[in-house]
C-alpha cells in the first residue's frame, strides 16, 4: 500500500488517513509512521558524498573469514563516536594493524540502517596519522592563532605578588601535583590551593581540563591558575594543543601559568598562557614568593633604612652645630652692637652732611640778601641821594618839570619832608 492510500487500523479495519507527504506537513492527527521517518533519513544520508574524517580507534573487532570487521571511531576531543564497518580488502591494504588508541583518518560513506535507526560509516580507506602529520597540523593551527594575535605579549596579564588562593589543574595523584604543592608550600607555607584533578591525556582530557578551568576562573578568591602535567610523548600532550582549550586559556579572566611537560615540550597553551613555566616545580616558584628571601630582603631594607636615617640625622646635627658655633648665635648681642655702632656712625654722618648743607644754604641766603639790599632803592638813598616828587607823586627828573614856588616832596633815607622851589639853587659846590 502506498503513502497516498488509506491503511486499515489494527483493531477492526478502520481506515487511517495517508501519512503527510513532507515532515512539515505532519500533525498530531496525521503523523508519520516510524518506518517512514527511517526511510526518509536513509534517503537523505544516501545522498551524502564520501568524505575524510579523523578520529581515534577505541575498539576494533576483526572477524577472520567473515569479510567484514567493525571498529569504533571516536572524536579526538569530545566524547562522540561512530561505528565503522571495514571490508577485508581495505584491511589487507593497510601498512599497520589498526589498534585501539591509534589516531587515523578514514575515507568513508555515511550510511543509515533503517531497521535499527543507526548511522555508521562504511570505510574504504584508512590511513594512520603519523608524527610528522600531527606536527604539521599543530604548526598550521599555531600560525592561525598567531595571526589572530592570541599569543601577543601585550594581552598577557601579570601574576599577583601573593595570591589569596592558587588554582591547580593536574592529573589524579600525579607527580606534577606533588611538585607544585610541595615546592609552593616550602616557599610560602600559608599558600592555599584549589586543586582539580582531571584527565590529562586521552579523549576526556580536553573536556575535563576545560571544565576545571572555567570553574576556577569564575571563583573570586582564585588569583592565579596553574595547568600542570608531567612529561610525555607528543600524542600524550596533544590535548593541551587543542584549539578550543587554547582559546579558553586566552579568554580567561584569571592569570594562567602553563606547566606542561618538560623544557623541550611546547604545547599551544604554553604560548597562550600568561606565563610559561618549564616544569611544575618552576610554576610553583613563579606563583608564590620565597618567604625566606622576602624576610632577607625585609631585613636588608630595614638595615638600609636605619643607615639612611642615621646618616641624615648626623648631617642635620652637623649643620646645626655649625650654625650654633657662629659668634652671632653664641652672643646674639654682638650683631646688635655692631648694628648700633653702624647706626650711630650713620647718624653722625647724616648730621654732618645736614649741617654742612644748612651752612651752605645760610651763606647763600646771606649773599642773596646782600644782593637784594644792594639793588634796593633804599640803599641808594642811604648813600645821600633823594627822590623829589611833585604833589601828585610824579618824580621830578628835570628842573623844567617844576615851577618856582611849587611845593615839592623830598624823600631821603631817613624819611620825607616838604620843600618849595626857589628861583635860584642855594647849593654852592666846594671849590676845586
Amino acid at each position: 500500500m502506498t503513502e497516498s492510500t488509506s491503511e486499515q487500523d489494527t483493531d477492526g479495519g478502520t481506515p487511517r488517513p495517508a501519512p503527510a507527504p513532507t515532515a512539515a506537513g505532519t500533525t498530531a492527527e496525521n503523523p508519520w509512521p516510524l518506518r517512514q521517518l527511517s526511510v526518509k533519513v536513509g534517503e537523505y544520508v544516501a545522498r551524502m558524498s564520501p568524505l575524510w574524517v579523523e578520529g581515534e580507534i577505541v575498539q576494533f573487532n576483526r572477524r577472520p573469514g567473515a569479510g567484514l570487521s567493525f571498529m569504533t571511531l571516536r572524536d579526538v576531543d569530545v566524547d562522540m563516536s561512530f561505528s565503522v564497518p571495514v571490508r577485508e580488502y581495505v584491511l589487507r591494504g593497510l601498512s599497520i594493524e589498526p589498534v585501539p588508541g591509534a589516531r587515523v583518518v578514514v575515507h568513508a560513506k555515511p550510511t543509515f540502517w533503517t531497521k535499527r535507526g543507526s548511522l555508521q560509516l562504511e570505510a574504504d580507506d584508512i590511513r594512520p596519522v603519523g608524527l610528522g602529520e600531527l606536527l604539521a597540523r599543530l604548526e598550521q593551527l599555531k600560525r592561525v592563532l598567531t595571526a589572530e594575535g592570541l599569543f601577543e605579549a601585550s594581552r598577557k596579564q601579570p601574576l599577583p605578588f601573593l595570591p589569596r588562593a592558587v588554582g591547580l589543574i593536574c592529573g589524579r595523584e600525579s607527580a606534577a601535583e606533588r611538585d607544585v604543592v610541595v615546592n609552593a608550600r616550602r616557599r610560602w607555607p600559608a599558600v592555599q590551593f584549589e586543586i582539580r584533578e582531571v584527565a590529562v591525556q586521552g579523549n576526556k582530557a580536553v573536556r575535563e581540563v576545560s571544565a576545571a578551568l572555567r570553574e576556577l576562573d569564575e571563583r573570586e578568591d582564585v588569583d592565579v591558575i596553574i595547568v600542570s602535567r608531567g612529561g610525555g610523548s607528543l600524542e600524550d600532550l596533544l590535548p593541551f594543543s587543542d584549539e578550543q582549550l587554547t582559546r579558553l586559556v586566552v579568554g580567561a579572566r584569571t592569570p594562567i601559568v602553563s606547566a606542561i611537560g618538560h623544557e623541550v615540550d611546547t604545547p599551544l597553551i604554553d604560548l597562550a598562557a600568561d606565563v610559561r613555566a618549564s616544569t611544575p616545580t618552576d610554576a610553583a616558584k613563579r606563583v608564590v614568593p620565597d618567604i625566606q628571601a622576602e624576610l632577607e630582603q625585609l631585613d636588608l631594607g630595614r638595615t638600609r633604612l636605619r643607615s639612611a636615617i642615621r646618616a641624615r640625622l648626623e648631617r642635620e646635627q652637623s649643620g646645626l652645630d655649625a650654625l650654633r658655633s657662629r659668634p652671632v648665635l653664641e652672643d646674639p648681642s654682638t650683631i646688635l652692637a655692631g648694628r648700633a655702632d653702624e647706626i650711630r656712625s650713620r647718624i653722625a654722618l647724616a648730621r654732618t652732611l645736614v649741617g654742612a648743607r644748612l651752612d651752605r644754604a645760610a651763606d647763600e641766603v646771606d649773599h642773596l640778601g646782600r644782593q637784594v639790599r644792594s639793588l634796593s632803592p633804599l640803599a641808594t638813598l642811604e648813600r645821600g641821594y633823594a627822590v623829589v616828587q611833585s604833589p601828585d607823586g610824579t618824580i621830578v627828573r628835570a628842573p623844567e618839570a617844576t615851577s618856582v614856588g611849587e611845593a615839592l616832596s623830598v624823600r631821603v633815607a631817613g624819611g620825607r619832608f616838604g620843600v618849595e622851589r626857589t628861583e635860584t639853587d642855594p647849593y654852592i659846590p666846594p671849590a676845586a
